[in-house]
């Protein structure tokens, strides 16, 4: 039952362009009380992409943990948006609303690192966004805030993009003209 080299490279194949950053941002016990007792349940909350500008968030829930989690990632990946990069950072600065939560995503130098907290740390690693300056005012609820950052990062637009709805070029974009 040993498979060939042709098999093994295949799989392996199949793997690599697979190739997904998971971070569990939160997991709950929730409770529902019934008549006949309580009952256990878990909810994770999880945050996926591809470490090149694709990123998703997703809520999954489960009696057994291991199964929300795995609920999550799938759905996660199935709501993974582009989000255009400028090397290794945004191309501008944008805030993102949700609810009460408000936050700022800001480029940042190269070698500055990621600062932020929390889920839009996960979210930004997540993303292969690497130097990145962040704040979050307003609500904490980790759910709210990955909301907001995702609005935030759903604002940017590449150069490209740019360029076509002004009817230009790229080289005129960049040089300011």
């Amino acid at each position: 039952m040993s498979k060939t080299k042709e098999q093994l490279s295949h799989n392996k194949d199949k793997n690599t362009e697979k190739n997904f950053i998971d971070h569990v941002v939160s997991i709950r016990r929730v409770t529902k009380v019934t008549k006949g007792g309580k009952r256990f349940a878990f909810s994770a909350f999880v945050v996926t992409g591809d470490g090149q500008g694709k990123v998703g968030f997703a809520l999954g829930k489960s009696r057994e943990v291991s199964l929300a989690i795995a609920k999550a990632t799938n759905r996660a990946r199935k709501s993974m948006v582009d989000v255009p990069l400028r090397g290794a950072t945004v191309p501008y600065s944008v805030t993102g609303y949700h609810g009460a939560c408000k936050v700022i995503v800001r480029p940042a130098s190269k070698g500055t690192g990621n600062i932020a907290g929390g889920a839009v740390r996960a979210i930004m690693n997540s993303a292969g966004i690497g130097d990145v300056l962040t704040k979050v005012f307003g609500s904490s609820n980790s759910q709210n805030v990955a909301k907001a950052t995702m609005h935030a990062l759903a604002q940017l637009r590449s150069v490209l993009h740019i360029a076509k709805l002004r009817g230009t070029t790229v080289e005129k974009i960049v040089k300011g003209v």
